[in-house]
């Protein structure tokens, strides 16, 4: 009885994993997904039958693609589903002219015993699927938005082959010279990587007029070098977003907001000048704003970054240079790298610092003896072109740590810290083309994140901006630089650090 004990559950679980089609109570489902479907693919081509399905027949799908444009490789169905574990994935199907009788939205139902799956320069595909086992449920579906970064789909091209995705923000590197159009093969650069996006110069919208900025929407293929194509489908899929360059004057690159011991005076933001700058005749300010639960004033911020007190604090930059593509300073009168008791950078570009432990902020903020929190709701940084800061005030650039606090409220009236354009904000919200300009408001919710307090990081936000084309083509990260108390300049300077291209 012991023995019978302690082998019953073993029993119990063969019982239990061994699919049979007339258990009691249970049914195997006629529908496989997508996923699995991909799955049986292992180097050969594989014919598709109920035994290696395991049971399934059959795969319900949407259709994404649309030959309308004449864009897309002809005779290729493209149908993508998301029934396993909501991973969505797609497959090709070759069909012949008959695929042009599908469109965006069709849901289908396809018997694909039989049918084989093979890779056909580079694309995974069915194959023998039979015309008289195929049949359109409904039309006109919503299919959902699947924004996907350049660097997702290069990192794992299997994953997005065959799959409607939407890349934002997305613009030509190089820039597009005046009179050039989409056709040909070009370099898709969304902030995150380098995407090949190809239109065919004999598809209905090759000599659209290619943008400065814009989301793209297409179907990712696959190339016999396993190397991802992007192809839109119709001229539908290119949303402008702008025609014209805006270059950031100032980049926030880097920021000590917890060094190792007491911090006032010692906290200090890093910024970048995208051009030559003298700031004697074109005067900024950088604004920090802190949203502790005991700053006041309480609520939402009706000033915005301008609300003062022990909200924000700002710093007028009107003295001192900034050639292109250097770093300079603004903080506290500490000038010392990581605290007290370490290396003294005062030999640094330092723009503006003074002792704001006992002395308030240029027109705005109290003394303090912490400029940016360590922990909790949310603080921010702010570069303004400008020394005149209000509720209107838009920023050139933002950074926000954390997410806590009384940020925003729709109102009426909207109360909030305006963003800027930036790899990490947008003022129109780039899918649905709405106003957003605060933080927290639409998709303007990314934020860095709190480090370990008291432990001397310094956030170094290394990316690469491309000042011909005004934008971040490698987008921020927060790489977090542990310093002690004998790092140098060049700590903070050097592998890791913001560059310009």
């Amino acid at each position: 009885m012991k023995k019978f004990l302690v082998y019953l559950p073993l029993i119990l679980f063969i019982w239990g994993c061994e699919k049979s089609e007339t258990y009691p109570g249970g049914t195997i489902s006629p529908y496989i997904s997508i996923y699995d479907i991909r799955n049986l693919y292992k180097s050969k081509p594989v014919t598709l039958s109920k035994e290696n399905m395991l049971g399934s027949t059959s795969i319900a799908a949407m259709v994404v693609s649309d030959h309308s444009g004449g864009n897309l490789p002809a005779g290729l169905l493209i149908v993508q589903d998301a029934r396993r574990l909501s991973k969505l994935r797609g497959i090709a199907i070759q069909l012949g002219d008959v695929a042009n009788s599908y469109v965006p939205g069709d849901s289908v139902l396809i018997d694909v015993q039989g049918a084989v799956l093979e890779k056909t320069d580079g694309m995974l595909e069915l194959t023998g699927v039979s015309l008289t086992k195929m049949r359109k449920i409904s039309s006109g579906n919503t299919i959902p938005v699947n924004r996907v970064t350049t660097a997702a789909i290069l990192a794992n091209p299997g994953d997005f082959e065959s799959t409607l995705a939407v890349v934002v923000k997305g613009g030509f590197d190089p820039l597009p010279a005046k009179g050039d159009v989409l056709k040909g093969d070009k370099v898709l650069n969304d902030g995150f990587g380098n995407l090949l996006l190809r239109t065919a110069d004999t598809s209905a919208f090759a000599n659209i007029t290619a943008p400065v900025s814009a989301n793209f929407y297409g179907i990712v293929f696959i190339g016999a070098d396993n190397t991802p194509v992007f192809r839109m489908r119709t001229a539908a899929d290119v949303t402008v977003l702008s025609s014209e360059i805006s270059i950031a004057p100032v980049l926030i690159t880097g920021f000590m907001s917890d060094a190792s011991g007491a911090d006032g005076n010692y906290e200090y933001v890093q910024m970048m000048a995208t051009r030559d700058i003298d700031f004697a005749a074109t005067p900024f300010a950088l604004v920090v704003t802190n949203n502790a639960n005991a700053s006041t004033p309480t609520g939402y911020p009706s000033k915005g970054w301008a609300t003062g007190e022990k909200r924000s604090y700002k710093f007028n930059l009107y003295a001192g240079k900034a050639a292109k593509g250097t770093f300079f300073y603004v903080g506290g009168i500490g000038k010392k790298i990581n605290g007290s008791k370490s290396t003294d950078i005062s030999s640094a570009n330092w723009v503006r610092t003074f002792d704001y432990t006992t002395t308030g902020g240029d027109g705005f903020g109290t003394a303090t003896t912490g400029l940016m929190a360590n922990s909790g709701n949310a603080f921010g940084m702010a570069v303004f072109q400008d020394t005149v800061v209000t509720v209107d005030s838009k920023p050139v650039d933002v950074m926000w740590v954390s997410t806590g606090g009384s940020l925003y409220t729709a109102g009426p009236p909207a109360k909030g810290y305006r963003i800027a354009n930036t790899d990490f904000y947008d003022i129109i919200n780039p899918i649905t083309l709405e106003e957003q300009p605060f933080y927290r408001q639409g998709s303007n919710t990314l934020a860095l994140s709190y480090n370990t307090a008291d432990l001397g990081i310094f956030n170094m936000l290394g990316g690469v901006y491309n000042v011909s084309l005004g934008k971040w083509v490698q987008a921020r990260a927060q790489n977090n630089k542990q310093l002690s108390t004998t790092s140098v300049i060049t700590d903070i300077e050097g592998d890791g650090a913001t560059t310009l291209k």
